[in-house]
């Protein structure tokens, strides 16, 4: 197969869907076996899935990697191995990706520009990130999606759809239809550039009070579906950044600013940048934070983080009344007493941070081993009382939380988390942001 139809060693769709179907039919095999009681080895078969998908790249390894990071949605097995995937793709060459920038700037395309990497400086699941430069001296970020990417979605959401129809058929403790729903929508939005240019003004907006968070400036002449062109900004990864150690007093802003880029969107207008991975931020040499990637932007509705500052008060008070109206409040039904209990457990490991006036560190237990260790325990105990319906609301908040407190825990930094949390929902009133949230979205262009 030539690189015109293969770039940089894509697979084909019919392999897709063989080694995706191979597999599927692998798991029900297993998973069957295991109810029927003969000893099976889940754990090698997992690192086998992981092994494929990661093979495969792409949106099967994007949608993987968010579906392990929801507690309790796979067996731990999976959940483990899927959640050590890493996305870096396999870059388009450079004759294909000259083709590509034909087809959307049009044959004199590098007249925009003095200069145009030829080697993708950042290669992900859905797209490529070239340097380039204007006449002007300006410098850009160029993301150029890979090619025939909402048949290769369609593909791959397909026959991780029947995997998760097989999990939850064996094991029946997490009903994933809704889940499966808000995956499917949060891709395919992924896959146009021009409502990531958006998201970006938008943001650009929400973070116009903290100019030490940076936002880039989308180019809008030099956009399309699936070219995203946007100033470039330089910073370093934030391991990178303190892997140097020789910069400790940056610990406290850096953190700040982490806490303010991700939580401030959310409980004053209502907005979650989805996709809290370690890549998507980058520090400059002062601490100032760069703030990346804004194809998986959830808007969510007033009543939805009301109850997510209610069950904070829910858990400081022990009051069950006003978690059992939170979680309904989410879309959670037919909630027991149990299960709720069940429920604030996570909760609890979630909250955990911001429930105490104090300064600490978001301790080192609080990690992926613990994670998972304690998602397993949750999983055994809702076995107990019945499938559960996760709403779809909840998907890509408790994906961004663990994300992002998992980002906390390599600062290591002692700050009072409570009264940051606080200074953002004291006074909060579900009409105001409504209000906010309506005028921001109109401000950018987006049509909810």
């Amino acid at each position: 197969m030539d690189e015109e139809n293969n770039p940089g060693g894509w697979i084909t769709k019919l392999g897709r869907m063989t080694k995706m179907g191979l597999t599927t039919g692998g798991i029900a095999a297993r998973m069957a076996g295991n109810k029927l009681g003969f000893a099976v080895d889940t754990k090698s078969h997992a690192q086998q899935l992981a092994k494929i998908i990661g093979n495969l790249k792409g949106p099967a390894l994007k949608a993987a990697q968010i579906l392990a990071m929801v507690p309790d949605l796979l067996p731990a097995d999976y959940s483990q191995e899927l959640s050590q995937l890493q996305a870096n793709a396999p870059p388009m060459g450079w004759s294909f990706v000259q083709r590509r920038m034909v087809g959307e700037l049009g044959a004199n395309w590098k007249e925009h520009f003095s200069s145009f990497s030829e080697i993708a400086l950042h290669a992900a699941s859905l797209g490529q990130v070239h340097q380039a430069r204007l006449k002007d001296g300006q410098l850009l970020a160029c993301k150029l999606q890979y090619p025939d990417m909402q048949s290769i979605i369609d593909t791959d959401l397909r026959q991780l759809k029947m995997m998760l129809g097989i999990f939850e058929k064996i094991d029946g403790t997490i009903n994933t239809e809704e889940a499966w729903l808000e995956l499917q929508e949060r891709l395919k939005e992924e896959l146009d550039y021009q409502r990531e240019a958006r998201h970006i003004i938008l943001y650009q907006q929400l973070l116009a009070k903290h100019p030490e968070i940076h936002v880039p400036q989308v180019n809008l002449s030099l956009s399309t579906r699936r070219l995203l062109t946007m100033t470039w900004l330089t910073g370093q990864p934030i391991k990178t950044f303190f892997q140097q150690g020789d910069k400790p007093h940056l610990l406290e802003p850096v953190a700040k600013n982490l806490f303010y880029a991700w939580y401030l969107p959310l409980y004053q207008y209502g907005i979650l940048h989805g996709d809290p991975h370690p890549g998507n931020y980058t520090v400059r040499e002062d601490g100032q934070l760069n703030l990346l990637d804004y194809g998986c932007v959830r808007i969510f509705s007033p009543s939805f983080v009301e109850a997510v500052i209610d069950l904070y008060h829910a858990l400081q008070r022990n009051d069950m009344e006003l978690a059992v109206a939170a979680y309904q409040k989410w879309g959670f039904k037919n909630l027991s007493k149990d299960m709720v209990s069940i429920l604030n457990q996570w909760a609890r490991f979630v909250y955990g941070p911001i429930l105490e006036d104090r300064e600490q560190v978001i301790s080192e237990n609080l990690s992926n081993s613990y994670t998972r260790d304690l998602a397993l325990k949750i999983r055994e105990q809702l076995r107990q009382h019945g499938a559960i319906t996760l709403p779809r609301e909840f998907v890509l908040m408790d994906r961004a939380a663990v994300g992002l407190g998992s980002i906390f825990i390599y600062l290591r930094v002692r700050m009072n988390w409570y009264k940051l949390f606080h200074e953002l929902i004291d006074g909060f009133q579900g009409s105001q942001l409504a209000q906010r949230q309506q005028q921001m979205l109109a401000m950018a262009g987006i049509n909810p």
